[in-house]
């Protein structure tokens, strides 16, 4: 299944790639299970030695023991590195599938309608790989690391090809983490997470009457209603392109994620950033304050494409439905 992102809104019909996750998950067991089988080996070569040890050739094997521990104990480090390596990706990859899984329910699912609360596009990510539109050629089965037994031979030899395996394991781990990275890193500049956890909702987006006039009037953002000094928290990852005071909003922080997009936050009493930083998702930005043209506090939020403000609550339910699905 790959992850192929429709949007239907005016603003933008762009179709979007986002990640082949079924390749991924299945690359990652399979390393996961050269890892395991590579351990046992490492264990069918300690017991040779050791067991060997105990048939009258210890005077003659010290030395070659010596050698042979001193490479188990490389090999063993080897393994350490790896693993935490396969358990990062795979986290990685289970992240995109559940974020692919909730954002085809909340279009409608694979096939269907869109939904009423049409979900914008991810934007592209910048990899550079084969696009999916085109491919073609025979269907062949990957070409997996040489797990031919290792059972057979002497301690040394059996050591040698653990020790290829491990090192083919890396490289295919490695090449599989470049080609995650790209799309993982499109899904973090993504917004959506919560910006004010705790807080609840206030003036929806679009057309209201405005507390101070009375009259009807545009609302280009969603109202987060929190006390003041609440974090603000970035919605998604990206570059701080302002943050200072901003006509009608006060205090405000704007964040280029990518491909146009950008989110605003403001009224905050207090600014954390400043123009030209980059921010993580999560990372506390500034403080929920009532400043420039507000009633009380509360966190003004928008999401922005291509200069246009857009609603930013089909954004913030995608990630409240995935945190709800994960708790």
């Amino acid at each position: 299944m790959a992850f192929v992102i429709w949007s239907r809104r005016s603003v933008s019909s762009k179709r979007i790639r986002f990640v082949e996750a079924r390749t991924a998950r299945a690359i990652a067991v399979v390393a996961l299970i050269a890892l395991l089988i590579a351990a046992l080996a490492l264990g069918i070569a300690i017991g040779t030695i050791f067991g060997r040890s105990h048939l009258g050739e210890e005077h003659a094997l010290v030395s070659r023991n010596s050698y042979e521990i001193e490479q188990l104990g490389r090999l063993n480090a080897s393994l350490i590195e790896l693993a935490p390596r396969v358990e990062s990706l795979a986290a990685q990859v289970g992240e995109l599938h559940d974020f692919d899984a909730h954002l085809k329910a909340a279009n409608g699912g694979e096939g269907g309608a869109p939904g009423v609360h049409d979900v914008p596009p991810l934007p592209d990510s910048d990899e550079g790989g084969p696009a999916l539109d085109g491919a073609g050629g025979p269907e062949l089965p990957p070409h997996l690391c040489d797990m031919n037994s290792s059972a057979t031979g002497s301690p040394r030899q059996r050591m040698k090809r653990a020790e290829q395996i491990i090192d083919c394991i890396g490289d295919k781990l490695s090449l599989l983490q470049d080609k995650t990275f790209a799309h993982y890193a499109a899904y973090m500049a993504y917004p959506g997470r919560d910006p004010a956890p705790g807080s609840h909702f206030g003036s929806p987006y679009g057309n209201r009457f405005d507390p101070f006039t009375g009259r009807l009037s545009f609302h280009p953002g969603m109202d987060l209603v929190a006390p003041t000094g609440t974090p603000i928290l970035a919605s998604a990852g990206g570059r701080v392109v302002q943050a200072g005071e901003h006509s009608g909003y006060g205090n405000a922080v704007d964040i280029r994620h990518s491909n146009g997009v950008v989110t605003r936050y403001g009224h905050a009493s207090k600014l954390l950033v400043h123009q030209g930083e980059y921010v993580m998702p999560g990372q506390e930005i500034a403080e929920v304050g009532s400043t420039g043209r507000s009633t009380g506090p509360h966190l003004h939020f928008e999401v922005i494409l291509d200069g246009a403000q857009i609603n930013p609550k089909p954004y913030l339910m995608l990630f409240r439905g995935i945190a709800h699905a994960q708790g």
